[in-house]
């Protein structure tokens, strides 16, 4: 479980954060929604440790990481992955090279030890077959339109199976059919992981597909959380127009 209370983070005179608590469930997908802006990504730097708060904690599974750094924070995140919102791969790198980045810089998350060149080919051909990206091993990034450098960025979490995954918006930007897909992947990505998943995004659609519960963060604190039927329904001006806003129920596809 993840544990968070009272997450203060003002960056020179915009307060981002404002005493946010929230608990997330392990083995559940939580979607955050919310205007651009509105310290959603900001969130999940904190949840990972890349920003720390001006006051509050962040606890993962028992262990506080505010206050970590270096080593002990690795240590305590290891388990963790994050899909950015470019998918930050590396120009330089193949996307066999950038599927298995952590592996090869780092030991084996499950094991503690350093996995063989003939295992680490192995699940970088298994991650990229997974999010359809078979063959584009030795492709570069440049080669790759906007959605196939996201299914590249997620195959790289695959990759060391990480139990808590995050995601900065996954489909801002694309077309509605890679979209969709990015759904599917978060969905199955989950599945196969049996992992907890955290999502912001702004794209109602996506968060009624993946979520197993919806959080709206308004103003540096959740304002409202609940399962996707009784959230769709609280009345609430933002989740009032995002309701408004979908022509039909995304889960009739599932």
């Amino acid at each position: 479980m993840i544990t968070i209370r009272n997450l203060y983070k003002r960056f020179k005179n915009l307060e981002v954060l404002k005493g946010l608590n929230i608990d997330i469930h392990e083995g559940e997908t939580l979607v955050i929604l919310g205007p651009s802006g509105g310290g959603k990504s900001v969130l999940l730097k904190h949840i990972i440790g890349i920003t720390k708060p001006d006051s509050g904690f962040v606890d993962i599974n028992g262990v506080n990481i505010t206050d970590l750094t270096g080593p002990a924070l690795l240590r305590a995140v290891k388990q963790m992955g994050m899909l950015f919102q470019g998918a930050a791969l590396f120009d330089s790198m193949t996307i066999a090279e950038n599927t298995g980045f952590y592996l090869t810089e780092h030991d084996d998350p499950e094991t503690g030890k350093k996995i063989s060149k003939e295992e680490l080919a192995h699940r970088v051909d298994e991650a990229l077959k997974m999010v359809g990206l078979d063959g584009t091993q030795d492709k570069m990034p440049n080669e790759l339109s906007g959605g196939m450098r996201k299914r590249a960025g997620l195959a790289r979490l695959i990759v060391y199976r990480p139990k808590i995954l995050l995601y900065d918006e996954p489909t801002t930007g694309l077309d509605p059919i890679t979209a969709q897909q990015i759904n599917e992947l978060i969905v199955e990505t989950q599945k196969k992981l049996k992992a907890t998943s955290i999502v912001v995004t702004h794209d109602i659609s996506s968060a009624l597909y993946v979520g197993d519960r919806l959080a709206l963060l308004r103003n540096g604190q959740i304002a409202h959380i609940g399962e996707p039927n009784s959230f769709i329904k609280i009345e609430d001006p933002i989740i009032d127009f995002l309701r408004k806003s979908i022509s039909q129920d995304p889960r009739n596809f599932r």
